[in-house]
């Protein structure tokens, strides 16, 4: 394994401990389902939100067919990005495929083992007297929000030489 795919590896295994360790200590023993929301910071609340949907809550389904459907989309998907991971020749772009591969892959085994990924994160804002937030997310989100940025980063700044096959 070269030092480049190497470093990719270790982004997908970090992004996927991170993630499910995140989840488990809230799931089972800060016991967010029974606590309920928890205030972080003035901006910041720890929420339990069950999505059985894709990002932002998108193609929502309760049924076991469309998780089955949306469970093997994504592991497409990440079979797909692990073969452009093996075959990528900048750290950037590899390091990002492996934060998607390894959110995918995290947000996947909530799927298998609960019927719908853990969403937890809660930012928001309050001004003129209205509260605005953002979608309730996780870290396996995070990670893959992250890799897309590293993808665009090393696609329009990375360097000519390392783009080259």
């Amino acid at each position: 394994m070269t030092p480049v795919l190497r470093s990719g590896v270790v982004a997908a295994v970090a992004a996927l401990i991170l993630d499910q360790a995140s989840k488990l200590w809230l799931l089972y023993v800060f016991d967010i389902g029974r606590r309920g929301a928890a205030r972080v910071t003035p901006f910041f609340d720890l929420v339990l939100a069950w999505n059985t949907g894709i990002s932002y809550g998108w193609f929502q389904t309760d049924s076991p067919v469309g998780a089955t459907i949306l469970v093997a989309v994504k592991a497409v998907a990440v079979v797909l990005l692990a073969i452009w991971m093996a075959r990528s020749h900048t750290r950037t772009a590899t390091i990002g495929l492996g934060l998607i591969i390894g959110g995918a892959i995290g947000n996947a085994i909530d799927r298998f083992a609960y019927g719908a990924v853990v969403d937890f994160a809660l930012f928001h804002v309050q001004f003129a007297g209205k509260t605005y937030s953002w979608y309730v997310f996780n870290i396996a989100d995070v990670a893959i929000v992250a890799g897309v940025i590293a993808l665009l980063y090393d696609s329009f700044f990375g360097t000519p030489a390392a783009k080259a096959p």
